[in-house]
């Protein structure tokens, strides 16, 4: 596992660049696909270029995020950056299901994994069932959630986890409370 100065991994570039290589896709590939140079690509992902906002609409359609995702929220003190995410600015990573609010805890997108914090709110559900190349464990922190993993269904309570390892997937919560749970997703998706 490859550690870089966390001041230099706290970038767009370095998030856009874990993003394009978690889609296992080239910078020729990208470059492609976005109508753009590899040499303007390969200067967006090392921050010597700053793509304008037509390019990160585009970037985040075609790394399947939201646009959201792509900015960071607040200066980060020197000290703290690559460290710490305080609650008060975490990023928000959007999610296409209507009642899940999602929130990056990890630092950045640079790691061999990414940690989310979801929160599906009474009544929301997966609209339709999702596999991902991914390991994820989730972790319910409160409430509770019904997973559907390769087709057999769970009731998850605060305190019980899961895994998912490229499986069918799909979650509900059809209960009065909102559910909040910690996911461990590798390689990251967002």
């Amino acid at each position: 596992m490859k550690f870089d100065n966390p001041s230099q991994t706290q970038t767009l570039g370095a998030d856009l660049r874990a993003l394009r290589k978690a889609r296992g896709l080239t910078l020729v590939e990208m470059s492609d696909a976005l109508g753009r140079s590899v040499g303007w690509l390969s200067q967006v992902e090392r921050d010597k270029s700053e793509p304008g906002v037509t390019d990160l609409r585009q970037m985040a359609r075609l790394l399947d995020v939201s646009v959201s995702s792509l900015f960071r929220q607040d200066a980060v003190p020197a000290h703290e950056q690559g460290f710490i995410v305080r609650a008060g600015a975490r990023r928000p990573i959007g999610s296409r299901e209507a009642g899940l609010v999602e929130e990056l805890l990890s630092p950045d997108l640079t790691d061999d994994f990414e940690v989310v914090h979801s929160t599906f709110e009474p009544g929301a559900s997966l609209s339709e069932p999702n596999s991902r190349p991914t390991q994820e464990v989730g972790y319910i922190i409160s409430g509770r959630l019904d997973v559907s993993i390769d087709g057999t269904s769970h009731t998850l309570n605060a305190g019980d986890s899961f895994r998912i390892r490229g499986e069918q997937y799909s979650w509900a919560n059809p209960y009065p409370d909102p559910a909040q749970v910690i996911w461990v997703i590798a390689p990251p998706v967002y």
